[in-house]
């Protein structure tokens, strides 16, 4: 009687669950295949539970519930590689520390919405404090608030003394980053700390930095077997590893040790580049935050010491970007948001462009190549069926001008038209 009474249940719910499963249908003039760089005419594209089900063309069925784009170029929510939602560029220097530690989640909370409005429907945090940004993306999961797929990284693991420790306060504030460690067992730890603690990716920094004290960019921080370590453990898990390097031996080294992307890049040599390439590592190149780090960081409070550094690296970085792009290194889009204003990072595609990119490379290394470097491939940066229904729209021609994707008309995340 019991297996007839749950057989009767579900044939009565089966019926009521197939109609609450309503296809939504986007529809626009035109939609950009990122894959092949062609255009398709009047696509209608069919979403349930908020992924592609079908892609035909004409227009969508009578009645049906539509987010009507006509008038726009439609392409695949873009994905940046290198964010930092809980923080803010006007904060640089010491003036952060007037706010209490849970004002950097608040922050992370209006960020999140910034990155989504200005059409990234999926980011990677690589480094936040506290675990600000793992709860931010179990917020927006839940959907309390709004914003992108995250791939988010916890605290940045480091050495003692480097990049990725504190070292803007004195011996008596007794303050040290909680994933520092100076051995390889030690660092392996500190991936299974972030691992549990909700980290999807783990980030680690070989070389010194341009955004912390008493450490030089160009320098190794690591060791080999401390960086081969962290990315053995990361894969170990099933995560992938991000190593933050300017520097040229820091660069290879993590290359050799297996790190699956290399943030920054700024000093590659041709030996990095060769490495890179043999190896199918992923530089994600920071080009664009330069320009708004050396005119405004003054006023926002950022150090001599730091605008210096900038200064340093700003040039090499760009001239490097090119050669590795020539060499066919794999490139994908990373603006170290947060070092800028999260609201402007779309301007980077003119300038990848500039650099030696074209349009239609810029939109792929922002799209199916970041998809790829995440291990999401099919799933975000692509219209294609099966995969989430995440879909920016443009005026204008994005092969033409770059600059149409610094100004997204509307973002569509999982088959809902974002607010």
């Amino acid at each position: 009687m019991m297996k007839r009474a749950i057989l009767g249940l579900a044939a009565l719910t089966a019926p009521f669950a197939a109609a609450q499963a309503e296809t939504t249908y986007v529809v626009a003039d035109r939609m950009l295949e990122v894959e092949t760089g062609r255009y398709i005419a009047d696509p209608v594209i069919a979403v349930e539970d908020g992924r592609v089900t079908a892609i035909t063309t004409g227009t969508a069925p009578e009645g049906a519930a539509v987010v009507d784009l006509s008038g726009h170029t439609i392409l695949p929510g873009l994905i940046d590689m290198h964010v930092h939602l809980d923080g803010r560029p006007e904060y640089g220097g010491y003036s952060g520390l007037q706010f209490t530690d849970r004002f950097w989640t608040v922050i992370g909370v209006a960020n999140a919405k910034k990155m989504l409005d200005a059409g990234f429907t999926t980011v990677r945090n690589v480094g936040a404090s506290d675990y600000n940004v793992v709860g931010l993306d179990q917020a927006i999961e839940e959907g309390w608030v709004p914003g992108p797929r995250i791939v988010g990284a916890g605290n940045s693991l480091g050495a003692t003394g480097g990049h990725c420790d504190s070292t803007f306060l004195p011996p008596s504030f007794n303050q040290t980053s909680p994933a520092v460690g100076d051995s390889p067992d030690e660092l392996r730890k500190r991936v299974r700390e972030q691992r549990k603690y909700g980290a999807e990716v783990i980030k680690a920094c070989a070389t010194g930095g341009v955004f912390s004290r008493n450490t030089a960019p160009g320098i190794q921080q690591l060791t080999l077997e401390e960086l081969t370590a962290i990315a053995n453990e990361a894969h170990f898990w099933g995560l992938k590893a991000a190593a933050h390097a300017h520097g040229a031996a820091g660069i290879k080294a993590a290359i050799r040790a297996g790190f699956d992307t290399i943030e920054h890049a700024s000093f590659i040599d041709d030996e990095g580049i060769r490495l890179a390439k043999e190896r199918g590592t992923y530089l994600s190149m920071d080009i664009f935050n330069t320009d708004y780090t050396l005119s405004q960081g003054e006023a926002n409070g950022v150090l001599e010491e730091n605008l210096a550094k900038e200064r340093l690296v700003s040039k090499a970085q760009r001239d490097n970007f090119t050669k590795a792009h020539r060499a066919g290194v794999k490139l994908v889009f990373g603006s170290d948001a947060g070092v800028m204003p999260h609201e402007t990072v779309g301007g980077q595609f003119a300038v990848m462009v500039r650099l030696g990119m074209s349009p239609l490379e810029a939109i792929q290394a922002a799209t199916i190549n970041a998809a790829e470097a995440l291990g999401q491939s099919g799933e975000v940066g692509t219209i294609k069926v099966g995969a989430w229904a995440d879909i920016i729209a443009v005026d204008g021609d994005p092969l033409a001008d770059p600059a149409e994707l610094a100004d997204v008309d509307a973002v569509v995340k999982g088959g809902k038209l974002v607010d």
